[in-house]
């Protein structure tokens, strides 16, 4: 039976994207806990934006924005040859890993540790590496549970308005598809995080959670906007590794009209 999976290219296509989403949203998780400087990034002052009575904002943001981006295009990629029941399954998949691993995490926080490795760095400024250790990789519970609540939000919202457009378009502007339901899902993906992470667990004024979910979110939608062209680029590998045939009568049956195969 093996064989036969390994010889199927939408199978094997399936498995490898199943993969990198899951890598991608782990990986994510785990470097979340470091913010950066978009605009340190391109050395540029900070934008000490204004916004809903909140001044000196600028573009603050975690690492974990520069994957998930690619997450959204991955999701507009299964969503055109799998269907949305494919989107659900590996979206399940990637929230029940990153579950598993934090908590491996928090056990390795919780061993004991052996004294020499406590003061192992001393020398390079780190005092304690435990208490390192636990600064990286303790991210908060509410931090936790607002992304993944957010992440599965997010993705399934991502599924509807992907098929909402592509019913109204068939397969015309696959660019507006794609964009658009990222677009909107990048949006509630931002405001739902913020609202567990940060208005519920850390009692966050309105004001502020909605301020920084709009400074959030222009970095999103710039992205979304830059990144229209990987999923042409991306479709078009596709269709070259399956065939123009194979691919067509995957889009058809991801949108559920397998009998319209001619």
């Amino acid at each position: 039976m093996i064989h036969s999976i390994l010889k199927d290219k939408p199978t094997k296509l399936f498995l490898a994207i199943t993969a990198f989403f899951v890598a991608n949203a782990l990986i994510a998780e785990c470097i979340g806990g470091k913010i950066f400087s978009l605009e340190g990034v391109f050395g540029l002052p900070p934008a000490n934006l204004s916004l809903f009575g909140q001044t000196g904002l600028s573009f603050n943001l975690t690492c974990g924005v520069l994957l998930w981006p690619l997450e959204f295009i991955i999701t507009d990629i299964v969503n055109e040859y799998y269907g949305p029941k494919a989107v659900r399954r590996i979206s399940i998949i990637a929230v029940s890993l990153i579950l598993y691993a934090f908590l491996m995490f928090y056990l390795a926080m919780s061993v004991a540790p052996a004294a020499f490795w406590v003061g192992s760095k001393v020398e390079t400024g780190v005092p304690s590496m435990q208490t390192a250790f636990e600064a990286i990789f303790g991210q908060g519970m509410w931090i936790i549970l607002g992304s993944l609540i957010a992440f599965l939000v997010s993705q399934f919202i991502d599924v509807m308005v992907f098929h909402k457009i592509k019913k109204m378009t068939g397969e015309k502007m696959p660019w507006l598809r794609a964009t658009g339901s990222t677009i909107v899902s990048q949006f509630v993906d931002s405001f739902v995080v913020l609202v567990i992470a940060f208005k519920i667990g850390n009692n966050w004024s309105w004001s502020f959670v909605m301020a920084v979910c709009v400074v959030n979110y222009m970095y999103k939608f710039t992205m979304a906007i830059l990144l229209t062209p990987v999923i042409t680029f991306v479709e078009a590998r596709i269709e070259k590794y399956v065939g123009v045939e194979t691919a067509k009568k995957m889009k058809l049956a991801a949108m559920g009209l397998e009998n319209e195969v001619a």
